[in-house]
């Protein structure tokens, strides 16, 4: 593929100068550049269907809709990769405990523990052409948010599957229709009451199960308080045929909640 083909590794879409509301979709992409492609080591259905299971699949197209509905448009920062290129959201060392199931921030294994890349893989490469560019650019974005309006929201959209993969580390615990990722610093009370009242009409919310925290740039982790940060984990079958299928009407109900949610908070 030649490099002017290639999909931007990431895109900051403008909101309202007002807004203080960031929402990240890292995991929402399909694409992999071709030379990242030749050192993965499925064969091309074993990778799509690799795709259809990590993909958080239309969660762009969610927030999307959502900034579309609000009164005040939220911000939006997007991957416009796949994680299988290099996952944004894990910490770049040894900090990261989805590294005991090979899912680092570059992985070595699939999501059913198969190997992924050949074993010794350099993760380097990776890491310094698209890891730390898109780290740098989400922490400009919300630096620039924390500039303009005095804080900042982050709230990070993902999706996951109904029923538990194998390299899930906590997957014995519920898997309610939203589950809402915290951090002990970062999310305080009222940004989950938000997100609680928002969500109420989606099928019913839960806290950090199956999947537990949420995204801050390193910059501002546990260190700035001005940031907050909530992660919404949508269940897949509530809005999707999957996987790897298509949308349903589920996920015109969720835009709404979460442009509801952008509204309460910001």
């Amino acid at each position: 593929m030649p490099p002017s083909s290639v999909p931007p590794p990431f895109a900051l879409l403008p909101g309202d100068p007002a807004s203080p509301v960031l929402l990240h979709v890292p995991h929402s992409a399909r694409a992999v550049p071709d030379d990242v492609r030749a050192g993965i080591l499925l064969d091309d259905p074993a990778l799509e269907r690799e795709l259809d299971h990590l993909t958080d699949a239309y969660t762009a197209e969610l927030a999307e809709a959502a900034a579309a509905r609000s009164a005040t448009t939220p911000w939006r920062f997007v991957n416009g990769l796949s994680r299988l290129v290099v996952d944004p959201e894990r910490f770049p060392d040894e900090r990261e405990e989805m590294r005991a199931v090979g899912m680092g921030a570059v992985y070595t294994h699939t999501a059913h523990r198969a190997p992924l890349r050949s074993p010794g893989t350099d993760p380097e490469p990776l890491l310094a052409r698209f890891f730390r560019p898109y780290a740098r650019a989400m922490t400009d974005a919300v630096a620039d948010r924390l500039a303009a309006t005095g804080r900042a929201v982050i709230v990070d959209v993902h999706s996951y599957p109904a029923a538990p993969l194998p390299y899930e580390l906590h997957g014995t615990g519920p898997r309610p229709p939203v589950c809402l990722g915290t951090d002990a610093f970062h999310t305080p009370a009222p940004l989950l009451a938000a997100a609680r009242e928002a969500f109420a009409g989606c099928g019913g919310t839960g806290v950090d199960s199956p999947f537990a925290g949420t995204y801050v740039p390193l910059a501002f982790h546990r260190r700035d308080p001005r940031v907050s940060a909530l992660m919404v984990e949508i269940r897949r079958d509530t809005y999707l045929t999957g996987p790897g299928g298509p949308p349903g009407p589920g996920l015109d109900r969720l835009a709404a909640a979460l442009a509801g949610l952008v509204g309460a908070v910001g």
